[in-house]
């Protein structure tokens, strides 16, 4: 029986690389261990709808605090990914079917968890045909059933070994924010993200806004993989070209030693330079931290991606 708690059994595609060092984190960077009641209460509606997180599956920094509010991404279609990203802590390996009961759990612990916003989330799955675009799609209409004044965000897979009936599902369900990251620099996928392809990534949010263009789209990186400032400032102009609204930047931290390497960490004020240069760039929304992930702060954000909107369109 796989044990996904056992690093090569996790992540068997890594077992055979050399380890990597884990430099130390600096000061802005660290996190307190979660022990707050909201956080426990969180943990038992996760556990008892038989739910994954994105949050513990990628052993995100910002658990504690997001968990403590009540705030949880859900990852839905299993805990298994198909791909295996160096930068990832995903377990990787052959998927179980597809659960069809997963979209009403979800939905009822949105519904007890009282979300004004919420972000869903999956692990890749290749080995399906339409890479798991109708289960997203009855996920979305199962959280709009039980909680219709909930906003939701999904943060897809690429869809890259499936037909374009496959995005189409997931717009035609109507999500109020699509994201979709491109991780990266496109001079990085070989090595940090070798299962995907940037300008299929790129296209892929182009597309959303040709099939709906009132939907705000949202994508993002990590930095400190070993890219070059200029080319980050090159996918920025790429992310407009493809009109997104929303830009995240964070720091990518390493889970094991068998993951990609830290090259650098990108202090606070080189953040604030990134975010100053992406406003400048024509993008509604930028969260550009150390601690920045894709769904952290989202329900606030979406606040102010909105309002940004209205504002640019001289209704606010």
């Amino acid at each position: 029986m796989r044990d996904l708690k056992i690093p090569d059994q996790r992540h068997p595609e890594k077992a055979h690389r050399p380890d990597n060092a884990q430099p130390k984190k600096p000061s802005w960077i660290r996190v307190k261990a979660p022990t707050s009641d909201g956080y426990k209460k969180t943990a038992a509606i996760m556990r008892d709808h038989k739910l994954a997180t994105v949050c513990e599956e990628a052993a995100c920094p910002n658990a504690g605090e997001c968990w403590s509010q009540g705030h949880a991404t859900m990852m839905i279609m299993g805990e298994i990914c198909t791909r295996g990203c160096t930068f990832c802590n995903v377990a990787t390996g052959k998927p179980n079917a597809l659960d069809v009961f997963e979209p009403g759990r979800v939905a009822d612990a949105v519904q007890k968890l009282g979300l004004n916003h919420v972000v869903i989330t999956s692990v890749d799955r290749d080995d399906l045909d339409d890479g798991g675009a109708e289960h997203f799609a009855q996920t979305i209409r199962a959280v709009r059933h039980r909680s219709p004044e909930t906003t939701i965000e999904v943060l897809t897979p690429d869809f890259l070994k499936c037909g374009p009936e496959a995005l189409e599902i997931v717009v035609e369900a109507k999500p109020d924010v699509f994201n979709h990251n491109l991780e990266t620099v496109p001079g990085l996928y070989h090595e940090v993200r070798p299962g995907a392809r940037y300008f299929h990534s790129l296209r892929l949010l182009q597309r959303v806004k040709e099939l709906d263009p009132s939907m705000f789209t949202k994508s993002g990186i990590m930095v400190g993989l070993g890219e070059e400032r200029q080319q980050v400032l090159q996918v920025m102009d790429d992310m407009r070209s493809a009109d997104v609204d929303f830009l995240t930047i964070g720091q990518y931290l390493q889970p094991t030693p068998k993951h990609h390497r830290v090259d650098a960490f990108i202090t606070p004020e080189e953040f604030g330079s990134y975010e100053k240069s992406a406003y400048g760039k024509g993008f509604l929304m930028v969260s550009a931290t150390p601690l920045t992930r894709s769904s952290y702060h989202a329900g606030d954000d979406f606040a102010r991606l909105r309002d940004a909107r209205n504002k640019k369109l001289g209704l606010a």
